[in-house]
């Protein structure tokens, strides 16, 4: 029987995969593409899938499933945004991990005014 694996192995792998893609030919990967592209055009796909994915949550009744692969696109790109940016996933695993049993309004309290 095949398990699925845990959702940090999965974001690990995928982190893992998404730097190797780093120096790929932007022929063979669509991620080595977007990097070769830069951050503006990452940037973009990742504003396109949020639209995307509020879309997808505003026609949940209809198609349920939409929003759960939409969601998985946004998370990607996401992915790739850190990665270009050197960002290493830990550091908003350790923040989302600090804001567990906290509660949203004193977290947000919190920060600093922008």
């Amino acid at each position: 029987m095949n398990e699925m694996p845990q959702a940090n192995d999965i974001l690990q792998q995928l982190t893992t995969l998404l730097q190797q893609r780093k120096s790929a030919d932007p022929s063979s990967s669509y991620v080595a593409s977007l990097y070769s592209k830069g951050l503006n055009k990452i940037l973009e796909k990742v504003g396109e899938e949020a639209i995307e994915t509020i879309l997808a949550a505003k026609d949940f009744a209809l198609d349920p499933q939409a929003l759960i692969k939409e969601t998985a696109d946004l998370w990607f790109h996401c992915l790739v945004m850190l990665a270009q940016l050197e960002v290493p996933l830990e550091q908003v695993l350790n923040e989302l991990a600090a804001r567990h049993g906290v509660s949203g309004l004193v977290e947000k309290s919190s920060r600093k005014p922008s």
